[in-house]
């Protein structure tokens, strides 16, 4: 009886291990065939040996994300780059995917450039130029450190030049980007404080004329998700997800903190959109630091004014990133003062405040979603745009 149960013991173990195997050798595989079937558009491939190399052995961590861990190195031509090595992929390689099929293909001043990419097993590593002042909330919550800090003025040139990447991203190309995870850890700044739109692994590929997609499940970042992805009934997902989580990152840019912050003594500051509305609604000033200049004052303005309009509850009653661009390179007096911003529907209907469609400038602009119900296939998408390319 008992070599029976260890018979059945090991039988089971081993039909596991052949699952897993499968499951693994599937992932990968389907990483091999995209990248086969696309290789004459693909950035280079380099091997995990040259990776090695690169980074002399990993010697130099950058910094960890939820995707994986990023190294400094440098190519045999001399460049320094820095390298993604991906952890175990959650979704069939489709982060791996996305970022090779999204950023190969892109350039743009405002978006980091793939340089070349690693694929050996469960091994996958991305190379990108290496961007030596890091990543935004460095300069945007660090404000004591003076070696990092930025005015103001730097401030808004770089939140314009996050906005025209996102609308490169949005209709510069020949297939639409949907990035889904714009915050400021994924915004980096090279040598010249110019801003690089990075990140793409929950990016989504569509079609120029039908941007709306249906997601499985809500991806991105709390305190940057548009609410449509945990609300449905507000409208659908389009590239509107990508404006209100510019909108929170460009009211922090603003203001240079948190958007929610419990911990605040002031009960009004827990949540700081609503804060900054009420201070414009009744005619107060919003200055959060004492030293500003005039001219300081109407660019913190202007950044949370246009803020304010990107974070609308209702994806339609948010502009496009061109007319965002628009607001942000015109003069404070000319702005509309916005809605109130609702954080979810119930508070909207008590409220009872109905958007007004007027923009920036106090011209009528459309703020409606493509009217198409098509959903996007990502793979046939992907390979589609690879065909076309």
């Amino acid at each position: 009886f008992a070599p029976r149960i260890l018979g059945g013991g090991s039988f089971m173990i081993a039909l596991l291990i052949y699952k897993w195997r499968r499951r693994h050798l599937s992932v990968y595989d389907g990483i091999e065939e995209f990248l086969q079937s696309h290789n004459n558009l693909m950035p280079i491939r380099y091997s995990y040996r040259d990776i090695r190399k690169m980074t002399k052995g990993f010697k130099e961590r950058l910094g960890e994300g939820g995707f994986g861990t990023v190294y400094k190195g440098q190519l045999c031509s001399g460049p320094l780059v820095a390298i993604k090595m991906l952890g175990k992929s959650k979704a069939n390689g489709q982060d791996f995917i996305n970022e090779v099929a999204t950023i190969g293909r892109i350039h743009h001043v405002n978006v980091v450039r793939l340089i070349g990419f690693c694929v050996e097993g469960s091994r996958r590593a991305l190379i990108y130029d290496f961007m030596p002042n890091g990543s935004l909330d460095k300069f945007i919550f660090s404000r004591e450190e003076i070696n990092k800090s930025l005015s103001l003025k730097e401030i808004f040139e770089i939140s314009l030049g996050i906005a025209r990447g996102i609308e490169y991203l949005h209709r510069g190309c020949d297939m639409q980007i949907l990035h889904f995870d714009i915050k400021p850890h994924n915004i980096l700044l090279d040598e010249k404080f110019t801003p690089k739109v990075s990140d793409f692994g929950l990016a989504r590929l569509c079609p120029l004329d039908n941007s709306l997609v249906s997601l499985t499940a809500a991806r991105g970042t709390i305190g940057y998700i548009a609410p449509e992805l945990f609300y449905k009934n507000i409208g659908r997902v389009s590239y509107k997800a990508d404006v209100y989580s510019f909108g929170m990152l460009l009211m922090e840019m603003a203001n240079r903190r948190k958007n929610v912050n419990a911990n605040t003594e002031n009960s009004s500051h827990i949540y700081f959109p609503l804060w900054i509305y009420n201070q414009f609604n009744e005619g107060k000033d919003i200055e959060i630091d004492d030293f500003v200049t005039e001219e300081e004052s109407k660019i913190i303005k202007k950044m949370a004014m246009v803020a304010l309009w990107c974070i609308q509850l209702k994806p339609c009653d948010r502009p496009t990133m061109s007319q965002v661009i628009e607001m942000l390179e015109s003069q404070f007096e000319c702005l509309q003062m916005p809605p109130r911003p609702y954080l979810y529907p119930q508070e909207q209907e008590q409220g009872q405040e109905k958007p007004n469609v007027e923009d920036a400038k106090g011209t009528s602009f459309s703020l409606s979603t493509p009217s198409s119900e098509e959903d996007s296939t990502e793979i046939s998408l992907i390979s589609n745009a690879y065909q076309d390319y």
